[in-house]
């Protein structure tokens, strides 16, 4: 366990030492890792393991298209990663636990000057939870940061890069469940999380959403991880998972979770224009009622990288998010493999922005 966070470390509620730009924003690179051998993934010349690497490499080769990608391998599994990765993907070598690089890597921002730099969350794998080891792990932001030449901010939080989302102007979206989960930050307050937060993000409004979708609170969940459920596609724009069945217990969730987007303003004051995104049609994959979703995209340079499920609704949702992003390539790789394993294509990617021109600071480096 960590302690709460006393105060914001090295700045003061509203003054933002460090600024995330949105994603849709130019990137030097993508960041992923390998999957290893370990409870999630399988053993080692499992059946398993090789499915999950697949489904990580399908997804590093398609973005590899457009920018440039590095993936984080354990040095065991270097050779195979180079192998399965093919040429121009860019292998570093660093101990693992896990490979959900979102969570555990640094989030990428601009410092002062426009120069990136990394801050770097406490990860305490997603609440240490007791399935989850994260020795290794907990180190990847210092070895990320290091590799790419950033500044290292490191964080009192104990945070995970899926657990928010920003618009590039000044707002944030988080989940009560995860930043004041008692498993993460005991004790802690949104106002102490919303100063932390807003001084490594460069963020002044946080939208609080109460939950995410219902099988993240089951065993190998993250509790409410906000990138599945919700995500800026532009200043003032949301997009939401929108579950159409009324079997299905997301049904009422994502009406709840619209009706307190509806309601939020932005950090410009404007109210949000929120688009629905509906979920596949498929309910149940064998084990229970699945959490597919489309919001757990990725946006690389020139690319939108999709979740597919072999689904009708696949086609839909790449119409609605070409519209989101307009000029954007649209993408679908197979992610059921990704889903299997306990998280989607933005889980297990984190991007690593341009730096600013210098002279700009803020959201003047942002559209």
């Amino acid at each position: 366990m960590h302690p709460a966070p006393e105060t914001t470390t090295g700045a003061t509620a509203g003054t933002a030492t460090t600024v995330m730009p949105a994603e849709w924003d130019p990137h030097d690179r993508t960041w992923m890792a390998f999957p290893t051998p370990n409870d999630t993934f399988g053993p080692a010349g499992g059946e398993s393991l090789d499915r999950a690497r697949r489904a990580w490499a399908a997804v590093a080769r398609t973005i590899a298209r457009y920018e440039p990608v590095t993936v984080v391998a354990a040095p065991a599994d270097a050779g195979t990663a180079r192998a399965a990765l093919g040429e121009g993907i860019d292998v570093v070598e660093a101990p693992l636990d896990d490979a959900w690089l979102r969570d555990s890597g640094p989030t990428f921002a601009h410092g002062s000057t426009g120069d990136v730099v990394a801050v770097d969350w406490v990860f305490n794998g997603w609440g240490a939870q007791d399935w989850a080891a994260w020795g290794r792990d907990e180190q990847l932001g210092r070895f990320v940061a290091a590799q790419a030449g950033a500044d290292l901010r490191p964080s009192t939080l104990v945070n995970e890069g899926g657990g928010f989302h920003v618009d590039g102007e000044g707002t944030v979206l988080l989940t009560e469940t995860v930043q004041l989960d008692p498993g993460r930050n005991p004790g802690a307050t949104t106002g102490q999380v919303e100063a932390e937060i807003h001084a490594r993000l460069g963020t002044s409004k946080a939208i609080w959403l109460p939950r995410g979708l219902t099988r993240d609170y089951d065993e190998f969940g993250t509790r409410g991880h906000v990138d599945i459920v919700a995500a800026f596609a532009g200043p003032g724009t949301v997009l939401v998972h929108r579950q159409d069945d009324p079997a299905h217990p997301d049904f009422a969730v994502s009406r709840q979770l619209r009706a307190v987007l509806e309601a939020a303003t932005d950090a410009r004051g404007r109210r949000l224009r929120v688009v629905d995104v509906p979920a596949p049609t498929v309910l149940d994959a064998g084990d229970g009622f699945v959490d597919f979703s489309y919001i757990n995209h990725y946006v690389a340079n020139g690319v939108v990288v999709l979740c597919a499920f072999d689904d009708p609704h696949d086609d839909v949702a790449a119409g609605i998010l070409a519209q989101a992003y307009p000029g954007r390539a649209v993408e679908l790789v197979d992610a059921r493999d990704i889903f299997a394993f306990g998280g989607g294509i933005h889980c297990i990617t984190q991007q690593q922005p341009a730096a600013r021109p210098a002279g700009t600071s803020g959201e003047e480096g942002h559209r």
